[in-house]
């Protein structure tokens, strides 16, 4: 089908349109506009919506979202879809936890019609490929749009629901439109070990670096070149529409946007800036701080007492000092228990790593608790993405060893991500 997209390229100065070979129109190259007013960034879906929807016009569409999926003023996308005439908005595609965030991790909301607009709601967690695929065909859409908030973690799943819908709009002949929204911890850079293909999984699907440091729509140009076509057979017919007024550098604070969790375990930005680190303690034995006010910043176990903030403050991280902490989580490891741990105070936002923190966490916890164990069915490996870490840490080997060991890697992937970066 020809695609006429004059009129939104026209408008907005900043959509990109990735070709059948993956090839991108030199207007996708150019950078975003400076900030607006205050600093403000307006999302893709704000610039979607700037233009009468154009981009959609004359299209069955349905959409790829959850609660994240809000305007400035915090009213859901698919309400405001729902009720403007100019779109024929006909389906609702839900990932983890769902299209209205009901659900906890490793769930989901299940097939349902909406009591707010009464669409269909499909559920897409945990199905991907040929499955997926005939769902888009059994829902009448012509086009499918996504727009999900990320937080730049390789293993938060929404990047891997973008990349299952890609491949399964693919398949199913479906048009595929990404609505870009801010990274939230910045796109500066890339960083942490880059996945192996022998440890794929729904936490990392293809080879991209732990904190990949790029924006959905750019992921999805890189998705579409380098990954659906073995994938599916063939690039899906993709466009991407990107924002306006964020720079590589902004932190979420920055943008003036409304933050809304995107899953439950995610309560803040400042979540958000340790997570791509701290998450590699679900492979463990020890409490990433689930059912506390603070997850993924809080860490712990029964039996750890000051001698793990007094080991990892010893490591002289750059960004970030480490409390002595108690804790009683409410769900989760622990549940009930007042354990012992760390709690994170991250002071200068740019200069610390959250990966190699997170080494250096798993590295003394293992030094100063005897009762560390990683998890039994060696998740650890997933989220890392190879058992290298693993690995190495229970050989003994220090943090500055450990990170050493992938800067190959991590060096190749930086180079082919340049190749995608749309925003300076």
């Amino acid at each position: 089908m020809s695609l006429s997209r004059r009129s939104l390229l026209a408008v907005t100065g900043a959509v990109g349109a990735a070709s059948a070979a993956g090839a991108v129109p030199a207007a996708a190259h150019s950078p975003a506009a400076p900030h607006g007013p205050g600093g403000r960034v307006r999302t893709g879906f704000d610039r979607l919506a700037a233009d009468g929807y154009a981009l959609l016009s004359g299209q069955k569409v349905g959409m790829v979202t959850n609660p994240t999926g809000v305007t400035s003023a915090v009213e859901h996308i698919v309400d405001v879809l729902h009720a403007d005439e100019r779109v024929r908005l006909t389906a609702v595609f839900g990932p983890e936890h769902g299209f209205r965030g009901t659900a906890q991790a490793g769930g989901s909301e299940g097939k349902h019609d909406d009591p707010a607009t009464g669409l269909p709601v499909y559920d897409t967690y945990q199905k991907s490929g040929r499955a997926l695929a005939d769902i888009f065909t059994g829902s009448g859409v012509d086009t499918v749009v996504f727009d999900i908030q990320d937080v730049g973690a390789r293993f938060y799943t929404y990047i891997w629901t973008l990349y299952d819908c890609m491949v399964a709009a693919a398949m199913a002949g479906k048009r595929f439109v990404v609505l870009d929204r801010p990274n939230p911890v910045t796109g500066r850079s890339a960083s942490g070990p880059v996945l192996d293909k022998k440890f794929a999984s729904f936490v990392g699907r293809e080879p991209i670096a732990q904190a990949h440091g790029m924006t959905v729509a750019e992921l999805a140009l890189l998705f579409n070149d380098r990954f659906v076509p073995a994938a599916a057979g063939k690039p899906v017919r993709l466009d991407t529409v990107l924002m306006k007024g964020w720079r590589r550098g902004d932190f979420f604070d920055a943008t003036g946007l409304p933050w809304v969790p995107p899953s439950p375990n995610m309560p803040t930005p400042d979540t958000a800036l340790v997570y791509s680190g701290t998450c590699l303690f679900e492979g463990t034995n020890l409490s990433e701080g689930r059912g506390t006010t603070r997850p993924f910043e809080l860490l712990g176990a029964e039996g750890i007492d000051r001698k793990w903030a007094e080991a990892v403050n010893a490591e002289r991280l750059p960004g970030v000092r480490f409390r002595e902490a108690y804790f009683a989580p409410t769900f989760s490891k622990f549940q009930g228990k007042t354990i012992g741990g760390v709690q994170l105070h991250v002071h200068d936002r740019a200069a610390f790593d959250p990966v190699r923190t997170g080494i250096a966490l798993l590295v003394t916890a293992k030094k100063v608790w005897p009762g560390f164990a990683w998890r039994p069915d060696h998740g650890i490996d997933r989220l890392a993405g190879s058992d290298r870490v693993r690995t190495m840490i229970d050989a003994g080997a220090g943090t500055a060893e450990v990170v050493a060991a992938w800067r190959g890697e991590l060096a190749k992937f930086r180079a082919l991500r340049a190749r995608y970066l749309r925003y300076h």
